[in-house]
């Protein structure tokens, strides 16, 4: 495995890093992103990613992290192709560390698409589905539930950010990795749910029923949109049933990743039920 010591911050390596981080276009003409911290990057490596570039900075990354890593990506590497590792002093670490307390690790890894087509399902699968969602924070976090209920993909129809977002990344502890997720426009996923017989649910308040009174039994996508508009009529229009989530106070929606873990443990419970 290379490596090499930079200490200057005008160095291209660090440029190229920065500009990875900042800027989604260049992630996709450059096919790279860069992932921080030791769970994460982890994750990353475990569903097969190729890390190109390992930035580790020895003063703060603790050496049993550093050494998991490395025994990782020599596990999973194709011989001759291992990353290169540029040690970085803590001053300059510092500056091109997107976040606080990322163990002092950071990866840039090869950017790969993440389609419908790609899609490995198994019997009666559990999709969630998510029209529009912006904020990355949000969308992390419903990765998160989707990971905790083994969720068997997530779908994320006509995207307003991309997935290799490192605040995405960051919300969602590398769930983003460690689950089948891809992206899509709702036509190709509404005809490619119908043509697997997949039940489409879609959460919205009017013309619904309890969730809890609908069989999730069977393959199902949970279709959520955003707090602010909900869902498009596109999706309210394909839907086999419409559900919703008891309101009892004076609001009358939830953050959409607290509505995806509502119903995501719903199927959980149903389908574990005697």
């Amino acid at each position: 495995m290379r490596s090499e010591t930079i200490t200057s911050a005008q160095n291209p390596k660090i440029k190229e890093l920065l500009a990875l981080q900042e800027k989604s276009r260049l992630r996709r003409e450059k096919r790279l992103f860069a992932v921080e911290g030791r769970r994460e990057l982890g994750h990353c490596i475990d569903a097969g990613f190729n890390v190109r570039k390992l930035f580790v900075c020895r003063e703060i990354c603790p050496s049993g992290d550093l050494q998991e890593i490395i025994r990782k990506l020599e596990r999973s590497s194709p011989e001759g192709t291992m990353a290169e590792i540029v040690e970085l002093p803590a001053r300059l670490y510092e500056k091109v560390a997107y976040r606080g307390g990322t163990e002092g690790i950071i990866a840039e890894a090869e950017y790969r698409d993440r389609t419908l087509e790609s899609l490995i399902l198994g019997k009666n699968p559990l999709i969630t589905v998510l029209e529009s969602v912006e904020k990355p924070g949000n969308l992390g976090a419903v990765l998160r539930s989707a990971d905790a209920a083994g969720a068997d993909a997530v779908i994320i129809c006509d995207p307003l950010t991309d997935l290799y977002n490192p605040n995405l990344i960051r919300a969602s502890i590398g769930a983003v990795f460690s689950r089948q997720v891809v992206t899509a426009s709702s036509e190709d996923t509404i005809r490619w749910l119908k043509s697997h017989n997949i039940q489409i649910l879609t959460a919205q308040l009017q013309d619904s029923e309890w969730y809890y009174d609908t069989d999730m039994r069977k393959g199902t996508a949970i279709v959520l949109g955003t707090e602010a508009t909900g869902l498009s009529d596109t999706w309210r229009n394909a839907a086999d049933e419409h559900i919703r989530i008891p309101m009892l106070g004076h609001l009358d929606s939830l953050n959409v990743s607290v509505s995806a873990a509502i119903l995501l443990y719903e199927a959980v419970r149903q389908r574990n039920s005697k």
